[in-house]
C-alpha cells in the first residue's frame, strides 16, 4: 500500500490516453432541436488530467493528436486546464482527432462517438519512451488505448519504463465495445492489463466483462485486490461503489443529485479520488470524496470539459 500511496502523494501524473473534441446540447436539449452546441475538450484520459490540475495536482498527457485545427484545438485545451502536452505529438494523413456529440439530459439521452482513423491510437513506442518517467509520481491510463496497435504494445512498454522509474501503475478499465475488434480480444488484453497495475477503477459491467459474466464481476475484483492490485474500485452506478484495499470492504454511497446527463462521471470520479489521496485524506474518505465528484459531473457541476468543476468536489472531512 505504501508504495502506491506515496507515488499518488506526489500529486504529479503522466496519463495516456486519448484528447478529444465534444460538442454537446443545451440543458434538456434534444439533437434535432438543437440551435446552438457547446465544443469542449473530450477524451477520458484528457478529462482525467484536467479534472486533476483543477483539484489542485499535475498531470502531463502522452498521446497522438490529428495534425489540423481540432488536434491543435485539443492542444490548446489541455494547456488551458494546466495539463503538461510536452509528450502531445501530432500526426498526419487520415487520422483523426476523435469526436463525440451527446446531449445533456438523462431522459431520451443519446451521444454518437466519431472513431474511424482515431490518431490516439498512432501512439507508439518511440512516443512512450520519450516520457520521462522519473519526474512524476505514479502513471494513469485508461483502458481504450489498448483497443489497437500500435497504442496497445505501446501501453504495456510504457508499464515498464514506469515500473523502472518506481512509479505505481493505475488503470481505469473504461472498457467501449466499438473501439475493439472482438469481445474476446478485449477481455483477453484488458485482463492482462489488469494483472499488471496497483491501483484498478472499473464498474460492474466492466469486471463483469474481464471475469466472462457480469455476475461474476464483484468476485473478479475481489480476487484482483487479493492477489495482483493494492486498491480495487467496484463502481456501481446509484447503488455506489466498493473499494478493496489492505483486506477490507469500504462501501460508499451516491450524493443523491437530479443528474443533468450520464457522461462523463467516470473522468471526475478518478480525478477526485487519485487528488484525494494526494492529500493526504484517509481512504474512506477519498472514496467519499470520488463519490462526490462523480455525482457533481453528472448535474454538470464539475463538467471537467464545460470549465465549471467547483469546490464543492472537495469533501470535507473536518
Amino acid at each position: 500500500m505504501s508504495a502506491l500511496l506515496d507515488g499518488i502523494r506526489a500529486n504529479n501524473f503522466v496519463i495516456l490516453g486519448r484528447a478529444g473534441i465534444d460538442l454537446f446540447t443545451d440543458p434538456g436539449v434534444a439533437t434535432e432541436d438543437a440551435e446552438t452546441v457547446t465544443v469542449g475538450l473530450g477524451g477520458s484520459s484528457a478529462n482525467i488530467g484536467a479534472g486533476i490540475c483543477k483539484l489542485g495536482g499535475q498531470s502531463s498527457l502522452v498521446t497522438r493528436v490529428s495534425d489540423d485545427s481540432i488536434g491543435s484545438y485539443c492542444i490548446g485545451q489541455l494547456k488551458r486546464y494546466g495539463v503538461g502536452t510536452e509528450y502531445v505529438t501530432p500526426v498526419g494523413g487520415e487520422f483523426r482527432n476523435s469526436l463525440a456529440f451527446y446531449e445533456s439530459r438523462v431522459t431520451g439521452h443519446r451521444n454518437v462517438i466519431y472513431r474511424n482513423g482515431a490518431a490516439d491510437f498512432q501512439m507508439a513506442s518511440d512516443n512512450v519512451a520519450a516520457v520521462d518517467y522519473a519526474k512524476f509520481g505514479a502513471l494513469i491510463t485508461a483502458g481504450t488505448v489498448f483497443a489497437a496497435e500500435p497504442s496497445r504494445s505501446a501501453t504495456f512498454e510504457a508499464f515498464e519504463m514506469a515500473k523502472a522509474a518506481g512509479l505505481p501503475i493505475i488503470f481505469d478499465v473504461d472498457y467501449r465495445p466499438y473501439s475493439w475488434s472482438s469481445p474476446q480480444v478485449a477481455e483477453e488484453v484488458l485482463s492482462r492489463a489488469a494483472a499488471s497495475c496497483d491501483m484498478i477503477v472499473g464498474n460492474d459491467e466492466e469486471f463483469g466483462f474481464m471475469a466472462g459474466d457480469i455476475n461474476k464481476g464483484l468476485a473478479k475484483a475481489r480476487a484482483l485486490a487479493e492477489s495482483t492490485a493494492t486498491i480495487v474500485v467496484y463502481k456501481m452506478g446509484e447503488k455506489g461503489a466498493v473499494t478493496f484495499a489492505n483486506g477490507e470492504e469500504i462501501r460508499t454511497g451516491i450524493w443523491p443529485v437530479e443528474a443533468l446527463k450520464p457522461t462523463g462521471a467516470g473522468d471526475s470520479f478518478m480525478a477526485g479520488f487519485v487528488t484525494g489521496l494526494a492529500q493526504d485524506m484517509p481512504l474512506r474518505a477519498g472514496c467519499e470524496r470520488h463519490d462526490h465528484c462523480w455525482e457533481n459531473q453528472r448535474i454538470g457541476d464539475s463538467n471537467i470539459r464545460g470549465g465549471r468543476m467547483r469546490a464543492g468536489c472537495h469533501y470535507d472531512t473536518s
